[in-house]
């Protein structure tokens, strides 16, 4: 099995072939990636304040579509949905099972995957081009995270279409978040992404965790100013 070892930042570096304290070290995730070490399954608030029964539902349904992924990963899996809605800590969850199972996995936001991949170009880069360009394809397990907050320039959108279409052809299991309507994808995307013989596309529809929060501080500040 290949290391999946890939010297840049917002990378989940995987190695299945050594011994446990090495394949812990080598799953470290990079310093800014943090949060997303904690984003388990376990972790994950599915009851949370600001959701309708329905929304529950639908994050219920989100959680064991991601779940059964991490546990057997075939095909794609593209969770669509609003900034905080949760499909981020769904997909890092993925990484953090497949982590604990010591298999390999690859995550990279979309727009920093790109500023590393210009990065290349630079005489005093230690990684090539075609060094990181070829990681990223032929990743065992790819999350392509925050797809559609890339720059539109027409480089950027070839590469990632080479990206995706080779990991489409290959049935490479890939998991891809995105805020982006059907209508604002491209169409050469989207029909891949909709594909029902390779992905799973689910709209998460619950809204952002974070305004849950903040209307419940608001709500227990008010409830202290009132006593």
């Amino acid at each position: 099995m290949p290391s999946g070892k890939t010297d840049y930042g917002h990378v989940v570096p995987c190695l299945c072939t050594r011994n446990d304290a090495d394949v812990d070290r080598a799953f470290t995730w990079a310093s800014q990636f943090n949060k997303q070490k904690e984003m388990t399954f376990e972790s994950f608030d599915w009851k949370r304040d600001n959701l309708s029964a329905e929304q529950r539902d639908n994050l219920d349904n989100a959680y064991h579509l991601a779940f059964e992924f991490a546990k057997s990963p075939e095909g794609w899996l593209v969770f669509r949905g609003d900034n905080g809605c949760g499909k981020t800590h769904l997909a890092a969850a993925i990484v953090n099972y497949r982590y604990k199972m010591k298999q390999p996995a690859l995550f990279i936001v979309v727009s920093d995957f790109l500023d590393h991949l210009r990065s290349t170009f630079k005489p005093d880069s230690e990684t090539s081009y075609d060094q990181l360009f070829e990681s990223v394809k032929n990743a065992p397990l790819l999350i392509l995270d925050d797809f559609g907050k890339h720059s539109s320039t027409p480089w950027a959108q070839e590469k990632l279409f080479q990206v995706i279409n080779y990991r489409y052809n290959a049935k490479l299991p890939t998991v891809i978040t995105t805020n982006l309507e059907e209508e604002d994808m491209d169409n050469s995307i989207l029909s891949r992404f909709a594909d029902p013989t390779v992905s799973t596309p689910f709209h998460v529809t619950a809204p952002s965790y974070f305004s849950g929060r903040h209307s419940l501080k608001r709500a227990q500040r008010g409830g202290q100013r009132g006593r």
